[in-house]
């Protein structure tokens, strides 16, 4: 019988690891350790693995390790696979895949609560009450059909969030070097990513990391955004640089940003660090400031997406293992 060991599970992916298991009548072992130098030891006997974690694969002995115990991929959990070094990967002959559209409407939904959430001013409002001031203080609100959605990154997620301010009443428009013609009945596409920055009143991020998209929001970026517009990252943290965006809040240039995703945050998310300094110096400041809301990488968190991230994966291992490919391998 196959035998496939699972890292860093959490428990809420049990049931989701059980229902596919039982479906499959495959064997599976769960660890929630992450892969590691010092945890690859536990891949031996098994036939293929499936990780998910933030912790980088960058020591050349771990590929050493896998190709010793005639492992042929390494699956993950995720859509980003920075994480992974894809030359040793390839020198030591293992497919690497992930799970590119989990549930693109978990995501879209938490960007829709988040921009409602800022342009009804809801952080300000709830940080004056939190000092016991329940005036209004000119706090006026904005609708959604009267404003203009930019998307940049129209793929399975991007879209998903075009659908839902369309169905809003939105003007939605949308930069990516692939435009689809689905999405054209929709969204209006911009020639450049400039035309749409100067013309959105709401930016949403839905760009993979890749050495193009590091910084993709910058000072000039941020500059180029229209006066009292609002920035949503549910993308990578690393597409914003967080020093300019925290210049660009401070300054008034932008009313205010929705951030699920931050630099380092493998550092802070999903940790419990009650009573412990911060360790991340534009964390401490971001997270003190009342026009910006921050969410734990959380945007795919949703029992639909969990249950089709941990079914894809698996199935992703399982092709690798008898036919050689899948159609979610990473090139």
């Amino acid at each position: 019988m196959m035998k496939l060991i699972m890292f860093s599970v959490r428990e809420d992916e049990k049931p989701a690891i059980q229902k596919w298991k039982e479906q499959n009548g495959i064997e599976i072992t769960t660890v929630s350790e992450d892969l590691s130098l010092e945890t690859v030891s536990m891949v031996e006997g098994f036939d293929g693995l499936c990780i998910q974690q933030r912790t980088e694969l960058k020591d050349e002995l771990i590929y050493i390790q896998l190709a010793e115990y005639n492992i042929k991929q390494i699956s993950l959990r995720t859509a980003g696979y920075n994480i992974v070094d894809m030359n040793l990967a390839q020198l030591y002959g293992l497919k690497i895949t992930n799970v590119p559209a989990y549930s693109p409407r978990s995501v879209a939904e938490l960007v829709l609560t988040q921009v409602m959430r800022l342009i009804r001013n809801f952080p300000l409002i709830e940080a004056s009450m939190s000092q016991g001031d329940f005036r209004w203080s000119g706090r006026v609100a904005r609708e959604i059909h009267t404003l203009t959605v930019g998307i940049i990154g129209a793929g399975n997620i991007g879209g998903a969030t075009a659908r839902l301010f369309n169905a809003l009443g939105a003007r939605v428009i949308a930069y990516d070097p692939v435009e689809h013609e689905k999405l054209k009945e929709l969204v209006t596409y911009m020639p450049t990513q400039k035309e749409l920055l100067e013309s959105a009143d709401i930016i949403s991020l839905h760009v993979p990391l890749d050495k193009h998209t590091i910084n993709l929001i910058d000072a000039e970026a941020l500059n180029q955004m229209k006066s009292g517009s609002y920035l949503i990252n549910a993308a990578r943290g690393p597409v914003i640089d967080s020093p300019a965006l925290i210049d660009a809040l401070e300054s008034g240039k932008i009313a205010g940003a929705a951030l699920d995703t931050l630099p380092n945050e493998q550092y802070f998310f999903n940790q419990n660090l009650s009573g412990k300094d911060l360790p991340d110096d534009h964390l401490k400041i971001l997270i003190t400031m009342d026009n910006v809301l921050i969410t734990p990488h959380i945007g795919f968190y949703t029992t639909e997406a969990v249950q089709n991230m941990v079914d894809s994966a698996l199935d992703s291992v399982v092709s690798i293992i008898l036919n050689g490919t899948n159609e979610n391998e990473v090139q």
